[in-house]
């Protein structure tokens, strides 16, 4: 590691992380937005339900440089331009998560339901304040290998000109420097870390009454 090369880049290097950071929250939040109510179709439809998920598979099959390349033509924006990536990375991250908020509310036991029905509860309120509440382990899972994946992919779009962490990867390969290829990878790993850690904390701090494992 080239630490005179770290200490002289490192507004550069800052710069990137940020970028890096909006690009992989920014979809996430969007994505599951847009899968709440989907994967509630997609639960709730019967017939439908497949469809749904099968729609939602493929969309994830779409390699991720090509949707980069071919978003600016569907889009009607430039190469460079950052609509690009969150509407990729949206796409990605929704494709895994209507599945997921299928598979939460799927796991909301039927007693619990049933209880909720003899409350008086109607459809809307019993997702809001019974189903979703319930869901949030399942959906918390689902969104830790969402918001990990986007860091990755993220890093992809430096082969487009993105501004973000994987220009260090470029930059090291083009320059045959280790010492930026090594500072994105561990960055990359922190930011997929700490990312991780808050998807879970926020999880426990929605989901109170769940059991804590008790550390010896």
């Amino acid at each position: 590691m080239n630490v005179d090369w770290l200490l002289r880049e490192a507004g550069s290097i800052a710069s990137l992380f940020a970028w890096h950071l909006g690009l992989s929250v920014v979809p996430v939040l969007i994505g599951l937005a847009l899968a709440l109510p989907l994967g509630w179709l997609a639960r709730s439809s019967g017939p439908l339900r497949s469809i749904v998920l099968g729609a939602a598979g493929l969309l994830y099959t779409i390699p991720s440089l090509a949707l980069f390349v071919l978003l600016p033509a569907v889009l009607g924006t430039r190469i460079l331009d950052t609509i690009n990536v969150v509407v990729a990375l949206t796409i990605y991250t929704l494709a895994l998560l209507v599945r997921t908020v299928d598979d939460g509310l799927g796991s909301v036991p039927a007693d619990t339901l049933q209880a909720a029905r003899a409350m008086g509860y109607r459809p809307l309120q019993r997702l809001l304040a019974v189903e979703l509440p319930v869901a949030v382990p399942v959906i918390a899972a689902g969104l830790r290998v969402a918001v990990v994946s986007n860091v990755s992919i993220v890093s992809v779009a430096a082969l487009v000109g993105m501004p973000q962490l994987g220009l260090l990867f470029t930059q090291g390969l083009q320059l045959h420097f280790l010492t930026p290829i090594i500072a994105g990878i561990v960055l990359c790993i922190g930011l997929a870390a700490a990312l991780d850690s808050i998807v879970i904390l926020t999880g426990r701090w929605l989901t109170p009454w769940q059991p804590r494992e008790v550390r010896s």
